[in-house]
C-alpha cells in the first residue's frame, strides 16, 4: 500500500511548519535514512529523512509552502512491489482539525531559536536535475552562496554524501558563478526575491523613507509571541543588587592556570552560571513554575543561558549546573554554543529549563532587565564588571571590581522576599566564589 508522508513534528511544541525545501522529486527511488526535504520550524531548520524504502510517486506540498500543520500529507511514496502512477491516485488524507486553545504554558523557552535561514522563500525558479539531488546541509548552503561556490562542485563528507560546513571551508571559491554574476552586470545575489507586503504592513509604511521590507522567519516570529506573552501574563518583579567581582576574578585566574594544560578556559559567566544554580538550590521557592492552580517545584537546577545567534537569541540548557564543576560547565557552554550559531542543537537541548540568564556585561551594558523566560518564574539579568568606589569589610574607601545584577520574578509563583533571598544568595556566592566550587 502506497505510504503517505506526513509534515513532522519535529519539536515538542511544533504544530506547523514550512516545507524549506524538496532534496527529491516525483520517481526518485529512496532510501530509509535518505533526506527528503528542509522542514522550518517556529525554532529551526531541520532536515527530515525517509522512514521507508520505495518511489516518490508524488508530491502534493510544494517547497517554500507556509504553514503546513503537522500531519498534512506531503507526499506518497510507492512502495518496492507497487505501481508509481497508481499511487498517485491514492486519496490524501487530512490532518484533525486543532482547536484554537490559548498557547499551553508548558511550551518551553522561546525566545530561543537555532539560527533559521532569514531569507523569505523566493519564487519557484527551474532547477536542473543535478541542483535537485545536490544534498547540503541548511549552514552549508547559505555559506556557499556567500562564498560564491557552486554546490555541484563539491564532494559531500556527510552521511549519503551530504554536502556540510566542513566541505565548504574546504572548497575554493567558484570563479564561474562569479564571472556569470560579472557578465550580467550585477552581483550573484543581487536579486532580492519578491514579497507580499500584508496590509497591516503597507498602513505602517512612510513612502517617503527608503525602506525595505522582509518577511519574518519562523524564529522571529516566536520570539515576538512569546515575549508579549510573557509580559501580559506574568506579573514581573524587579530586584537589583550591586556585587564584588574581585575575588571571583582572582579565583577564575587560578582556575584557568590549573586548566590550561587541559585546554579548558572558564568565563566569568560560567562561574556565575554555577553561582545561580547554586543559588536556586539554597532557595528553592525560586526555581519553580507557576501552572495555574497548581505549582512545580524542581529539586535540581537547569540553567537556560540567552545565546545571540544570527536574526535572534537561543537559550541553551546547562542541566544540573549546581551539580556540575566550573570545568564541566565551560566545556558545556563551549560546546551548546558553537553547535547554536550552527543550527545543529536538539530540541531537548533548548527546551525546558528551570531558571535563565542573561549576561551582556560583554556588550559595555551597565544595567538592564530582561523578560522572564515562560515557563519559568526567574531569570537573572548580568551587566558588565567595572571600576567603583567601594566600602571594604573594614570600613576603608577603595575601589573595586563590580557588576550589578537584577533578577526578574514571576510575582504569581514567587514573593518579592523569597526572590530577595535568591539575590542575596547569588551575591554571596559571587564574592566569596570558593564555597560554590569546594
Amino acid at each position: 500500500m502506497p505510504i503517505e508522508i506526513k509534515m513532522p513534528a519535529l519539536s515538542p511544541t511544533m504544530e506547523e511548519g514550512k516545507l524549506a525545501k524538496w532534496l527529491v522529486k516525483e520517481g526518485d527511488s529512496v532510501s530509509a535514512g535518505d533526506i527528503l526535504a528542509e522542514v522550518e520550524t517556529d525554532k529551526a531548520t531541520m532536515e527530515f529523512e525517509a522512514v521507508d524504502e520505495g518511489t516518490v510517486a508524488r508530491i502534493t506540498v510544494e517547497e517554500g509552502t507556509e504553514h503546513v500543520l503537522v500531519g498534512t500529507t506531503i507526499a506518497v511514496i510507492a512502495g518496492e512491489d507497487e505501481d508509481p502512477e497508481e499511487a498517485k491516485s491514492l486519496e490524501i488524507s487530512e490532518p484533525a482539525p486543532q482547536s484554537p486553545e490559548p498557547q499551553k504554558a508548558e511550551e518551553k523557552a522561546a525566545d530561543a531559536a537555532a539560527p533559521v535561514e532569514a531569507e523569505p522563500s523566493p519564487e519557484p525558479v527551474a532547477r536542473s536535475e543535478s541542483e535537485e539531488r545536490i544534498i547540503a546541509s541548511p549552514l552549508a548552503r547559505r555559506l556557499a552562496k556567500e562564498k560564491g561556490i557552486d554546490l555541484a562542485t563539491v564532494s559531500g563528507s556527510g552521511p549519503h554524501g551530504r554536502i556540510v560546513k566542513a566541505d565548504i571551508d574546504s572548497a575554493k571559491h567558484g570563479p564561474e558563478k562569479a564571472d556569470a554574476a560579472k557578465s550580467a552586470g550585477k552581483a550573484p545575489d543581487a536579486a532580492a526575491p519578491k514579497i507580499e507586503i500584508a496590509q497591516d504592513t503597507k498602513a505602517l509604511l512612510d513612502e517617503r523613507v527608503p525602506h525595505t521590507v522582509e518577511k519574518l522567519s519562523g524564529m522571529r516570529k516566536t520570539i515576538a509571541r512569546r515575549l508579549a506573552q510573557s509580559m501580559q501574563q506574568a506579573p514581573h518583579i524587579y530586584l537589583t543588587v550591586d556585587i564584588q567581582l574581585d575575588k571571583l576574578l582572582a579565583l577564575r585566574s587560578e582556575i584557568n592556570a590549573s586548566l590550561e594544560p587541559q585546554g579548558i578556559k572558564v568565563s566569568v559567566n560560567d562561574m556565575l552560571i554555577k553561582a545561580l544554580a547554586r543559588a536556586l538550590i539554597d532557595v528553592p521557592e525560586c526555581n519553580v513554575t507557576f501552572a495555574g492552580d497548581e505549582l512545580i517545584r524542581y529539586s535540581r537546577a537547569d540553567i537556560s543561558v540567552a545565546v545571540s545567534i544570527p536574526n535572534g537569541l537561543i537559550t541553551p540548557i546547562v542541566s544540573d549546573a549546581s551539580g556540575r564543576t566550573v570545568s564541566s560547565i565551560a566545556a558545556a557552554m563551549k560546546d551548546l554554543g558553537q553547535r547554536a550559531k550552527e543550527g545543529k542543537l536538539q530540541p531537548d537541548e533548548y527546551q525546558g529549563g528551570t531558571a535563565s540568564i542573561s549576561n551582556m556585561g560583554m556588550m559595555g551594558i551597565k544595567q538592564f532587565t530582561a523578560v522572564i523566560n515562560p515557563p519559568q518564574s526567574t531569570i537573572l539579568a548580568i551587566g558588565a564588571g567595572e571600576k567603583r568606589p567601594w566600602v571594604m569589610p573594614d570600613g576603608d574607601l577603595s575601589v573595586a571590581t563590580v557588576m550589578t545584577a537584577t533578577g526578574s520574578f514571576d510575582h504569581r509563583a514567587v514573593d518579592g522576599a523569597d526572590g530577595a533571598r535568591l539575590m542575596a544568595a547569588f551575591r554571596n556566592y559571587v564574592e566569596a566564589p570558593l564555597g560554590m566550587v569546594v
